[in-house]
């Protein structure tokens, strides 16, 4: 295996000649390998873009965390608990201390075990902040650069590639997961498509070459997919059935056509294979005892059709959206849960993939399968708002793919109507730079077709650029970032097992603290809220009555905080903080008061 990155074979079928001078490539077999530079430059332009589209977030990584202090503040305490669990305990790593004393809680939801090396260099509050900016600002940059190098790849040249990546790693329908780490982290999705696709021999625009099989990028594939998969299953879930369609599709045609595979590429994808099915299988077994355990996870239909959006859904906005936030307010009001549903992925983007449709690098035998593909994601994306309430598309998958029954959000799905709609784009914009080189030959020589191809003027080729600018412009987000709250009290001094109230959405801020030390609590906020936390919730609203003070006793609660500016307009208004209890040391500080309950 060499260092190099894949190949893109997008270039002329005859050689081409420079103002100044020969490139020694041509168009039907392309270059042999591409230049090291380029990765390195495609690999800083990510870097640098995605710091420019998440600014000031880098200025201020170790005090804010972006978009809310919600679902932010749960992942980067799920950072802080994997790595104090890889550096102290592994094999304590699923019992959180989330959720006391719900053994496996930290597969309640998305556990991120694929930054598992960037969780360890936790220690507190600022490191946990600043390894989850750090990770945050790393999506966009892995989304745009394994998006670019898959395009280049199937065989799109570079302005091409640039703004397909930008179509996939700024969609505007992201900007409503701005809060969802684990979501926006699909990088390596695109990726591993590019590794199996470069290990295989295979590209888009030239097919299936024997000689260009390499079986170090296929075992690269199978282990960024199943570092991909090892992140959550929100995202993993259906990737995993995507890579098995894909190898069903590629092992009929093997059946069909019996090119001629290498033996090591067959090894390859053998070991690399198994590897990733032993993985998938050992965190996926995880997940089947959670759900065992909790009949909670499985959805309800009817609940999956409350978060599903509509055909709407696809040309609305989200409200953190810059550009069409405000705009396509109306439209939001009238969806049943807005987040899930704005799947807008771009005007810009639509228009050139249309544009792509009908003239393109890409055949027209591609064109239309890649225009299936648009069909079948949309009707997935959908969910039960497809046609008779999804019974032919979301149903079969909710009834028969084990895992789906656990799905909230089926608009995810547009995930890879944005890959569809890159690869479209890139093959418009490619066909454009080959028209172009054309022409200049045919300035310069007449008719004469013979001889080497002319590329363009460079500014020429620059003009292909320019709606990077455009799709760019349509991801910008106007969401602010925030700085977490301050722990009321010193939590590692807290006896656990502890009980935090108000016990709600705050949870998150609350289980963020605990990094302080990962004190055993109650407290928890996940996919799902086990029924023992909504009855221990229950029984606390009487807190401190002498029925609730029995109940929280007996279910092992040793101590109490209760946070007085968080009580007003929630189901713990009534509680008194004045009121002593017999039997309870009760502490108050500025901003909580503590009961002990086993003061005697």
């Amino acid at each position: 295996m060499t260092a190099t990155m894949p190949d893109h074979e997008a270039e002329k079928t005859q050689p081409r000649v420079t103002p100044g001078g020969v490139r020694g490539q041509s168009r039907g077999a392309g270059p042999r390998h591409t230049p090291r530079s380029e990765w390195l430059l495609a690999g800083g332009f990510s870097v640098l873009l995605a710091v420019v589209m998440t600014w000031p977030l880098a200025r201020d990584a170790g005090r804010v965390i972006p978009h809310d202090l919600g679902d932010p503040l749960l992942q980067a305490y799920s950072l802080g608990w994997l790595g104090e669990s890889l550096r102290s305990d592994p094999g304590g790593l699923w019992g959180s201390n989330s959720f006391w004393p719900a053994p496996d809680s930290f597969l309640f939801t998305d556990t991120l075990l694929g930054y598992g090396p960037f969780a360890m260099l936790i220690t507190g509050y600022t490191s946990a902040l600043v390894v989850y900016n750090v990770l945050f600002i790393g999506t966009f940059a892995l989304a745009f650069f394994g998006m670019y190098v898959l395009l280049r790849q199937l065989g799109a040249r570079c302005a091409g590639s640039a703004v397909g990546a930008a179509v996939f790693a700024y969609s505007p329908w992201k900007l409503a997961h701005l809060g969802h780490l684990n979501i926006l982290s699909a990088g390596g999705i695109v990726l591993s498509l590019a590794l199996f696709a470069r290990g295989h021999g295979w590209s888009l625009r030239h097919g299936f070459r024997p000689e260009r099989q390499q079986p170090g990028w296929v075992i690269a594939g199978w282990l960024v997919a199943l570092w991909q998969f090892s992140i959550g299953a929100a995202l993993g879930l259906a990737f995993m059935y995507v890579l098995l369609v894909i190898a069903v599709i590629v092992g009929g045609w093997w059946l069909l056509k019996r090119p001629a595979v290498r033996r090591s590429i067959i090894v390859a994808d053998g070991a690399g294979g198994t590897i990733f099915a032993l993985g998938v299988l050992w965190i996926a077994s995880k997940h089947a005892a959670v759900a065992d355990a909790y009949p909670e996870v499985v959805r309800p239909y009817d609940y999956v059709k409350f978060f599903s959006p509509t055909m709407q859904g696809f040309i609305t906005a989200p409200s953190e959206s810059r550009l069409w936030g405000a705009a396509h307010e109306a439209a939001r009001a009238d969806m049943t849960w807005a987040p899930e549903q704005t799947l807008l992925v771009g005007f810009t983007a639509l228009v050139l993939a249309v544009a792509g449709l009908t003239w393109s690098v890409w055949s027209g035998r591609q064109r239309i399968g890649l225009a299936l593909g648009i069909a079948i994601t949309t009707a997935l994306a959908l969910g039960p708002n497809f046609y008779h309430d999804g019974a032919w598309t979301w149903q079969v998958l909710y009834d028969y793919a084990p895992g789906f029954d656990s799905v909230r959000s089926t608009g995810r799905t547009v995930l890879y109507l944005t890959i569809i709609l890159g690869i479209l784009v890139a093959g418009l914009l490619t066909k454009a730079a080959d028209t172009a080189d054309e022409l200049a030959t045919v300035i310069q020589r007449g008719r004469d077709s013979r001889g080497p191809i002319l590329r363009a003027p460079r500014r020429v080729h620059a003009l292909l650029f320019l709606p990077l600018a455009l799709v760019l412009f349509e991801g910008l987000s106007s969401a602010q970032n925030f700085e977490p709250r301050q722990a009321p009290v010193a939590v590692s001094r807290l006896e656990g097992p502890a009980l935090f109230l108000p016990s709600d959405g705050r949870d998150t801020n609350v289980q963020f603290w605990t990094i302080d030390g990962f004190v055993d609590m109650a407290n928890g906020s996940a996919a799902f809220t086990p029924a023992k936390l909504e009855k221990l919730r229950d029984t606390s609203k009487l807190f401190p009555s002498a029925s609730s003070l029995r109940d929280l006793r007996g279910a092992g609660i040793k101590t109490v905080v209760v946070i007085p500016a968080w009580l007003p307009g929630s189901e713990w208004s009534s509680l008194d903080t004045t009121i002593d209890p017999p039997g309870v040391d009760v502490e108050r500080t500025g901003e909580a008061v503590i009961y002990h309950l086993d003061a005697d």
